[in-house]
């Protein structure tokens, strides 16, 4: 089982810059999509349904801004879209495809870099999604969770760690609370489980400014997040920079799992 997550920071633009030639390269069968910043009627038929998959999405409510989506060739039993907190899904941040044995999600989580109301509704989706988290965990399905999270784990997650410990994306308190994810509820972060020392090459996202991107001043702060037994099925990670579909790389990880 072949899964890829990707912050396309816009749909529209990722396309145009040719994700949809590379996406059937790639033989995933899931693919998770984050920053849509498009509605539905926004939407062509290739998006909406690349050749061999059915897509499934999430739209914010707020023109050209966030949403999530999953393509897949599995018909999913159901499709759960938001948290079921309105100011929340209000900004379309999570959709869910469940199966008989597992579950797969696409979310993406607040950035509160713009300002302290951001961060404010940031804490609050963290906050909400916790319980959230808890309840998955439990849910007796096997459960991955792909997407932009916003936060930078470990000082090896992103390349200037002294100089962002003031900054949204690797607050103290956002750190200690994806700790909580993992150590209080046993989520797994697959890439990192894989890799333990990575440090540069684990980057997936990189500013526009300063020339980031060039000098690999990047963030690993797009995640696979799976259940325990999930995440020893899987065998590889990578994470793509041949071509630059946004601002973003997309990470694919390989299980050994089936269902």
């Amino acid at each position: 089982m072949r899964i890829i997550t990707a912050n396309l920071n816009g749909i529209r633009s990722a396309v145009n810059k040719g994700f949809l030639d590379w996406l059937p390269e790639q033989n995933a069968d899931f693919i998770c999509l984050q920053e849509l910043k498009a509605q539905a009627p926004n939407m062509t038929q290739a998006m909406l349904a690349p050749d061999g998959y059915q897509g499934y999405f999430h739209y914010a409510e707020k023109k050209g801004y966030s949403g999530v989506g999953i393509y897949t060739r599995h018909e999913p039993k159901q499709v759960i879209e938001g948290l079921g907190v309105p100011e929340i899904d209000a900004e379309g941040r999570y959709i869910e495809l469940v199966y008989d044995k597992l579950a797969v999600i696409s979310v993406y989580l607040p950035s509160g870099s713009s300002g302290d109301h951001r961060q404010a509704a940031k804490f609050v989706f963290m906050e909400r999604f916790f319980s959230h988290l808890a309840q998955l965990a439990c849910c007796g399905r096997e459960v991955v969770i792909c997407g932009d999270w916003n936060i930078a784990h470990r000082e090896i997650d992103l390349k200037n760690w002294k100089g962002n410990l003031k900054n949204s994306g690797f607050l103290p308190e956002e750190r200690e609370w994806l700790t909580r994810v993992f150590d209080e509820q046993g989520w797994v972060d697959v890439y990192r489980s894989l890799y333990p020392e990575a440090t540069g090459e684990g980057y997936t996202w990189w500013s526009n400014r300063g020339q980031a991107w060039a000098k690999n001043v990047g963030w690993r702060i797009d995640y696979q997040i799976a259940t325990p037994a999930l995440a020893a099925t899987a065998r590889q990670a990578s994470i793509y920079k041949d071509q630059r579909f946004s601002d973003h790389a997309p990470l694919t990880i390989d299980y050994e799992h089936t269902f």
